[in-house]
């Protein structure tokens, strides 16, 4: 059966100041019933996703940044919960008839909290930061591939010149791994400024306590909420600490003893045991973009053979497990894309498990003797596959999932060798191309994420190093799909080229999907207000306020 997903609202709308954002779910804690939003107080969340190393976005640009830096950066554009995109630093956009530039009208009443203005040059100042090959960015740097440059026509209006139409560039500068920060404080060293970034948002980097906490101010000269937000003027809340706490029991025990207010990357065994407590409200936000998923490194062997890619893929099966695992916290996917995403493509008839079959391939492509271990040989050497696995990435439930498949694959005779490391150590092994299995998120908002992830030019590191087509996937019709897909501002043309480009990423059996991005969100009740903000679903305290 062949499916294209239809769009899942992934946010509700904000009905009435203070009111509580629920994506895709119900929750306890009814907002209406709150007392009328109020200034002061401190909020405390507490996160599960690994420490920055950089608290600048534009430096690298992993998920942790987005989360903490949306508190004190803002975008030039938004989306709302019904997936427009909307004015924030921008308030109104064209592009020019030949798609080779878009110009952007900005807000004449904002500054950033060091006092430096907000104008056109500093957005200039932000994009040459990102494509400065210094920085090291990787997430903003891909984004916005095709700007060739920003040119300031007025104080307040900005040119952006392209060396390609890109009908995903509105998408592009909704993220926050491109968000303005002040060009005086980009200035500074990036060690500098990766400890303190200055934006024009709500909150104020006031100190980082490494391995404990952030503290953010509040911005009492704060003019620019996006334009979906509940309120204008300065935040309700005087101050965030942001704590750091691996450990999903330990948050979640924080969170019920009220010393913390709000957590993230809540475990399903938590969700199920949070559902029972009217107390607590959830915030279900899948992250857009890709699904999760494990990608079969095609550019070396033993996965250069489609055949022995195909019998990994048909002859493991993961479903059970993800039904085991999660709780029914988690749907299985079938596509490459996050089910948030409208033009989502699934086939499942692709991913049916069939062992004789894969067998049957294995002893087609060579791999026809057993070691003493019952592995697979062909020519002495093991069918060995090195799977490096983020555990600051991976959270406990999807470990236990590449296990169980490391243990269905091993009766097939695959040596899957399950290498747990920490983030910096991960990222190492994919640089040397030490992998032949990887589960690799990755958030942008749009389909464009095919792109980044699928092109051959993805083959190619960015500044940082990284590379995202870690599938390495090479295919000439795929990147003139994507290439296609890419400039033409037809919707229906758009939508027909991708459906093509993730059938050809597909059936070229590489990519393994298995569930979205989870991203779920606790909130106490001391606390309402809070909301994953659209883009890509991070939380905004901007409309938090205190209620008891």
């Amino acid at each position: 059966m062949r499916t294209r997903l239809s769009a899942l609202t992934a946010l509700t709308a904000l009905t009435a100041v203070g009111s509580l954002v629920l994506a895709g779910c119900t929750s306890g804690g009814d907002a209406s019933d709150a007392s009328a939003p109020r200034s002061g107080g401190t909020l405390t969340y507490a996160t599960g996703d690994a420490e920055p190393t950089c608290l600048d976005p534009h430096v690298g640009g992993n998920y942790p940044q987005a989360l903490v830096s949306t508190q004190y950066l803002e975008s030039l554009v938004s989306k709302d919960s019904d997936g427009e995109i909307v004015p924030w630093l921008a308030t109104s956009w064209e592009e020019s008839s030949d798609g080779l530039s878009w110009t952007f009208d900005l807000r004449d009443d904002v500054a950033f909290s060091d006092g430096t203005p907000f104008d056109a040059a500093a957005v200039a100042a932000n994009v040459a930061h990102l494509q400065d090959p210094e920085t090291l960015s990787s997430t903003g740097y891909l984004a916005l591939g095709k700007v060739t440059g920003v040119e300031a026509v007025d104080e307040h209006t900005a040119r952006f010149d392209l060396s390609a139409p890109d009908s995903a560039l509105l998408e592009s500068l909704t993220q926050p791994w491109v968000a303005m920060e002040s060009p005086t404080a980009l200035e500074r060293s990036q060690e500098e400024n990766c400890e303190s970034p200055v934006g024009t948002g709500p909150f104020v980097v006031e100190s980082w306590t490494k391995q404990d906490r952030v503290v953010l101010t509040r911005n009492d000269d704060h003019t620019s909420p996006p334009a979906d937000a509940a309120h204008d003027g300065p935040a309700y809340l005087d101050e965030i600490v942001w704590r750091f706490i691996p450990d999903s029991a330990a948050r979640y025990a924080a969170l019920q003893a009220g010393q913390v207010d709000v957590i993230d990357n809540v475990q399903p065994d938590t969700l199920v045991a949070a559902g029972k407590d009217d107390a607590l409200a959830e915030i279900d936000a899948p992250r857009p973009g890709a699904a999760n998923r494990i990608e079969l490194n095609s550019g070396k062997a033993p996965f250069d053979d489609e055949r022995v890619r195909e019998a990994f893929i048909t002859g493991v099966d993961v479903t059970d497990g993800i039904d085991s695992l999660f709780f029914g916290t988690a749907e299985r996917s079938y596509s490459p894309l996050s089910s948030v995403e409208p033009l989502a493509y699934s086939d499942p008839s692709l991913f049916e498990v069939d062992v004789d079959a894969a067998n049957a391939l294995l002893d087609d492509a060579g791999w026809t003797e057993r070691d003493s271990d019952g592995f697979r040989t062909k020519g002495g050497e093991r069918l060995t596959l090195e799977f490096p696995v983020s555990t600051n990435q991976s959270i406990p439930a999807e470990q236990s999932l590449f296990e169980q498949i490391q243990a269905g694959a091993r009766d097939l005779g695959f040596d899957v060798v399950l290498s747990p490391l920490d983030v910096s150590s991960w990222y190492g092994a994919l640089a040397a191309n030490d992998y032949d299995l990887v589960s690799a998120p990755y958030t942008k908002v749009g389909p464009d994420v095919l792109r980044i992830l699928y092109d051959t030019a993805g083959i190619t590191p960015a500044p940082s190093g990284y590379f995202a087509n870690l599938a390495q996937l090479s295919d000439p019709a795929l990147d003139d799909l994507l290439k296609r897909a890419s400039e033409t501002s037809d919707a229906d043309e758009r939508a027909d080229l991708y459906e093509q480009a993730q059938t050809i990423v597909l059936e070229s059996r590489t990519v393994l999907p298995l569930y979205d991005q989870q991203n779920h969100y606790l909130v106490g009740p001391a606390v309402t207000g809070v909301r994953a903000l659209p883009p890509v679903s991070a939380v905004t305290l901007y409309d938090a306020y205190i209620v008891d």
